[in-house]
């Protein structure tokens, strides 16, 4: 009599079906363990790469704060410079117009002279300022107005030189009346150019 035993092949069969689920589920596994490793790998990577990322902006920014403390300490040099510079603008202006008006009464006083027609005599300069008021003698008008037009084509004095007052005083003894005059003009202290002056004649002060 032949006997089969069937219930061996069917362990078998089951046996070799179970070992294939395992190898299967070992195989997931594997790549489930490769995907998180290399999700890993990118997740530090990327971690890596914006923490230079940072760092970088970081040392970029000490650099450009850097930058902007020296432009500051070089813009404030520079108006400090130009702040001198106008102070010493000024001080050479203040010395230069000071130089003129040093000599400026020897020119006024060297210009009248200069200006003084024949038989004219001065008794008295005042000066208040620019302004200067002269008095003095002259034997007529001619040389009243002789002596006003020397000082305005002198350029020391501005235009117009006003005649204040005239008035005629009685002659000494037999001698001739005299002519007492007052003028007034404006002096000029700046850019000052000696010209030739045309000149009645100059009489003794």
């Amino acid at each position: 009599m032949i006997r089969i035993n069937l219930v061996a092949g069917e362990r078998k069969a089951v046996k070799a079906a179970g070992g294939g689920g395992f190898q299967l589920a070992q195989k997931v596994t594997a790549v489930g363990i490769l995907l998180l490793v290399v999700a890993a790998g990118l997740v530090g990577w990327r971690y890596f790469a914006l923490s230079q990322e940072k760092a970088q902006l970081t040392r970029d920014i000490d650099a450009e704060r850097r930058e902007e403390a020296r432009l500051a300490d070089v813009l404030k040099q520079v108006a400090e410079f130009e702040a001198s510079s106008a102070q010493s603008a000024a001080r050479i202006a203040l010395i230069k117009e000071l130089s003129q008006g040093k000599n400026a009464p020897v020119h006024m006083v060297d210009q009248v002279s200069r200006a003084l027609p024949e038989m004219t005599w001065l008794t008295s300069i005042k000066q208040d300022g620019f302004d200067v008021t002269i008095e003095g003698r002259c034997l007529s008008l001619n040389t009243l107005s002789d002596f006003v037009g020397n000082l305005e084509t002198s350029r020391y004095f501005k235009r117009p030189v006003e005649i204040i007052e005239t008035a005629v005083m009685p002659a000494a003894q037999e001698g001739p009346n005299l002519i007492r005059f007052v003028v007034k003009g404006t002096f000029q202290m700046a850019g000052m150019e000696p010209t030739p002056v045309a000149k009645a004649g100059k009489g003794g002060n």
